[in-house]
C-alpha cells in the first residue's frame, strides 16, 4: 500500500508518494503558484505521482479540519481558500489537509527523528516558522485546528512589522527570511559558507541568529516540556553551522535550567520532505480506504 502527500511551502509544492513506513517511492517539486493556481497544481501533482484514492496535504496558515485555508500569511491573498473541499470535487477521492509544519511534525514523529517520543515539539525554519506538538503520545490540534502557530508567538514588543500584520513576531527575528535581513540580504547559504570559513561578520549573525531561536526554543520548553525538538523545514541542510551555538543561548535563555531536564536539540532526518511524508503517512492513519 503506498500513499501520496504534498507539502505547500512558501516558494515550493514538494509531493511524494510513499510505502506505509515512510518510504519515499516517487517525487515532484514544482515553484508555489499563486493561491489561484494552487488548487489545480495540486491535482496535477497527485496525478503525475500516480494517484490513489487518497491525497494529504500541509499547507501554512490557519487550516481548518475541513480543509479549508483560513488564513496563510506567507502566501499573499490565501484567505477561505476551500483547498479540500475544491479537491474532493475535482478528484473524487478523499483529501485530508493539516497545517504544513504539523504534517511535518508528524512526519519526524511517527518515520524521523521523533520517533517513539511521548513528547515532541516540531519547529520548521522556512520562509516563516511553524510548528507541530506532541503531548502525551498525540498530535496536538486545539481546539480549532490551529494549534502549533508558533512562529507568531511575540518575542520583541513593537518590533519588526511581520507579514501576519503584527510586530515582533518570532518568525520574523528566526526564520529563513529573518536570517537574510540579519545578514544585510546575504542568503543563508551565503552566511553559512562564510562562517564555516571564519569571517568574522558572519559569525556574529550566525551568534545573533542562535540567539533568536533560542529565545523562542525556550519559550517552547517552557510550555511544552518536551523530552525532544527537533529543527527542520528549508533551513534544515545548513542549521547544523548554528546548532552548538543554538543549544548554548538555548540553556542561557531556558527557566531554571540547572534544575530541570534539557530537551534534546537535534535536526529533522526527513530533511524537507517532512512535511511531505506526513501528510502521507496521516492520509494512512485518517482516511477510510
Amino acid at each position: 500500500m503506498s500513499s501520496i502527500g504534498i507539502d505547500v511551502g512558501g516558494t515550493k509544492c514538494h509531493g511524494v508518494r510513499v510505502d506505509v513506513k515512510g518510504e519515499v517511492l516517487a517525487e515532484v517539486r514544482y515553484p508555489t503558484p499563486p493561491v489561484a493556481e494552487l488548487v489545480p497544481l495540486l491535482g496535477s501533482m497527485f496525478k503525475e505521482l500516480g494517484g490513489t484514492t487518497a491525497l494529504g496535504i500541509g499547507v501554512p496558515g490557519l487550516i481548518t479540519p475541513e480543509g479549508v485555508v483560513k488564513a496563510s500569511p506567507n502566501m499573499p491573498g490565501a484567505f477561505n481558500i476551500p483547498v479540500g473541499p475544491q479537491l474532493r470535487e475535482q478528484l473524487g477521492i478523499a483529501v485530508h489537509v493539516e497545517n504544513d509544519a504539523t504534517m511535518a511534525a508528524f512526519g519526524e514523529w511517527k518515520a524521523g527523528a521523533a520517533r517513539g517520543a511521548e513528547n515532541a515539539v516540531m519547529v520548521t525554519l522556512g520562509t516563516g516558522i511553524g510548528g507541530g506538538i506532541v503531548m502525551s503520545g498525540k498530535l496536538q490540534r486545539g481546539a480549532n485546528g490551529f494549534a502549533g502557530e508558533i512562529g507568531h508567538m511575540v518575542v520583541q514588543r513593537d518590533g519588526a512589522e511581520c507579514v501576519c500584520g503584527r510586530r515582533g513576531c518570532w518568525e520574523r527575528y528566526a526564520s529563513g527570511s529573518a536570517l537574510k535581513m540579519l545578514s544585510g540580504g546575504s542568503s543563508g547559504e551565503e552566511v553559512f559558507a562564510a562562517a564555516a570559513a571564519g569571517d568574522a561578520r558572519a559569525l556574529e549573525v550566525v551568534d545573533t541568529y542562535a540567539q533568536w531561536i533560542a529565545v523562542g526554543l525556550a519559550s517552547l520548553t517552557n510550555i511544552c516540556d518536551p523530552e525532544i525538538i527537533v529543527l527542520g523545514g528549508g533551513v534544515v541542510d545548513s542549521v547544523g553551522v548554528v546548532m552548538d551555538a543554538v543549544r548554548t543561548s538555548f540553556i542561557d535563555a531556558l527557566y531554571s535550567a540547572q534544575w530541570r531536564a534539557h530537551p534534546q536539540l537535534v535536526t529533522a532526518e526527513l530533511g524537507t520532505r517532512a512535511g511531505a511524508i506526513g501528510s502521507a503517512l496521516m492520509v494512512l492513519e485518517t482516511v477510510d480506504r
